[in-house]
């Protein structure tokens, strides 16, 4: 979601700079800043916008440009006395002349505008023009970030899938030290000969089923390649869809961590875990 987009434009007296910003957000906030002149147009810019954003924390300003427009103009009082009353302070402290101030002030954005109600067609469609450059810009600038965000992304899930094939070596070996430190504990305490055989490898066969972690492995196994699916795909929005298969992926390992019993497999849970808290950070700015 993040990227940035410019395009300045000027035809006849008309000149028109549209400037995009966006950052990552869970929907559409649009921080829109435009002229006066612009007002009736504000429903048709925020469409525009939307349809070629989709998401994210976006801030566009448009300015508009009317050099040597044979046109009457008017002051914007309250902006002038805004900048007045904040630079007095400092032009008094440095003993500046006033009246070069309020010369500077005259030439500022905005404080000295034609006086009319709307822009016109020819300038409506220049202002259009400027702002479709400047979605192409920005738009291009996020797939260059995109491409980059993709091969990390698909460089810590596989990362994730895998520790997902050492732990499933390892678990073969861990339920025969599951069974034997059982065994021996028991041994230990009650006897060798007084153990029921038979109750025994009962209890045990019970007990390593209710730990075993096959059924895990096969669904964070699958979970990947899920990821790895809709990543690729050329769906334009699918950043909430990538968040769903990560929620999905975490359980698996949580659940392999809860039953592992096993220093070996504690690691590689440890492992993914980093993993998969860095690629939700990263997700986040996908659209």
């Amino acid at each position: 979601m993040t990227g940035f987009g410019r395009a300045e434009n000027t035809v006849g007296s008309l000149g028109v700079l549209v400037e995009i910003k966006s950052l990552n957000g869970k929907q559409l906030e649009l921080n829109l800043r435009i002229p006066p002149l612009l007002k009736s147009y504000e429903f048709d810019i925020r469409n525009l916008l939307s349809a070629n954003l989709g998401r994210g924390s976006v801030d566009c300003n448009i300015t508009l440009r009317q050099n040597g427009a044979s046109k009457p103009v008017g002051l914007n009082t309250d902006l002038i006395k805004s900048y007045y009353h904040t630079l007095l302070p400092l032009g008094a402290e440095l003993n500046a002349d006033m009246g070069q101030i309020l010369a500077a002030i005259l030439r500022l954005p905005e404080v000295v505008q034609p006086i009319t109600d709307v822009l016109d067609a020819d300038g409506w469609q220049l202002v259009l023009q400027t702002l479709t450059e400047a979605l192409a810009n920005l738009n291009q600038h996020r797939s260059q970030e995109g491409a980059v965000l993709q091969a990390e992304l698909e460089t810590r899930i596989g990362h994730i899938a895998a520790a997902q094939k050492l732990i499933e070596a390892l678990a073969p070996e861990r339920q025969i030290k599951i069974k034997e430190g059982i065994r021996k504990k028991l041994e230990e305490v009650l006897g060798k000969d007084q153990l029921d055989q038979s109750r025994l490898e009962q209890e045990l066969i019970f007990y390593v089923e209710k730990i075993d972690i096959t059924e895990e492995m096969l669904r964070l196994g699958n979970h990947c390649d899920y990821f790895f699916t809709v990543l690729r795909s050329a769906d334009e929005a699918k950043g909430k869809k990538l968040g769903f298969v990560l929620q999905e992926i975490g359980r698996e390992i949580n659940t392999t961590g809860a039953k592992a019993y096993d220093a070996e497999i504690q690691k590689h849970v440890v492992l993914m875990k980093d993993e998969l808290e860095k690629v939700k950070e990263q997700v986040l700015n996908v659209l």
